[in-house]
């Protein structure tokens, strides 16, 4: 795990439809010369998957007013590329932290997830210090999917919605090994930490 931090470590189920990406105006992000606003775009695939904690595609610079107004405190990026140096200025510019853990890209039948790495992010997501939080990877599909999905056995949420939720994201491009790895995957040793989301509060 990569950790990149700027400043001191700190390290309920709303269901949302993942968002297109609208055409970002010409001039980028431009207060309009009407209302003198600023547009603010989401990011590709982008939704809340909890309090505090929301889900995307890779931001770039036409996504960063969106950001901002998320007031975040940490980014889970699940990639093994080095972060844009834009990305790593906006983030300094606005005291998030950066966690990254590095989970290759691979297509069927090459797909392998690290659990213990799906497992050391989960641990940086159910800290609520980091929170608000968001979890992207290139497309918001896959690799955030499956952890996502984990949270989701975490929550006690069954199977079939688990894979619902996964497969609204990943469409056409949805993977059986991922719901596999989500479907197998143990969450008895994360079972002991501290929770506040408003769906576990029963």
């Amino acid at each position: 795990m990569k950790l990149d931090g700027f400043g001191e470590e700190s390290c309920a189920v709303t269901e949302s439809a993942p968002t297109e990406n609208p055409a970002a105006p010409v001039d980028g992000i431009k207060a309009d010369d009407k209302d003198s606003e600023e547009v603010l775009v989401p990011p590709l695939n982008f939704a809340m998957v909890d309090n505090g904690i929301f889900r995307s595609g890779f931001p770039d610079s036409a996504n960063f007013g969106f950001l901002k107004s998320l007031g975040l405190r940490s980014i889970i990026y699940l990639c093994p590329e080095p972060y844009p140096d834009s990305n790593v200025e906006f983030l300094k510019a606005n005291g998030i932290r950066l966690f990254q853990f590095g989970i290759d890209g691979c297509k069927e039948p090459f797909v392998n997830i690290p659990e213990e790495t799906i497992r050391e992010a989960l641990t940086v997501l159910l800290d609520t210090r980091n929170h608000p939080i968001l979890i992207h990877c290139k497309r918001g599909k896959h690799r955030t999917g499956c952890l996502v999905g984990c949270l989701r056995k975490l929550q006690k949420w069954c199977l079939t919605s688990i894979f619902d939720e996964y497969q609204r994201f990943a469409a056409a491009k949805a993977r059986l090994s991922d719901q596999r790895f989500v479907e197998l995957f143990d969450v008895s040793s994360l079972k002991n930490m501290p929770m506040s989301f408003s769906c576990l509060k029963r």
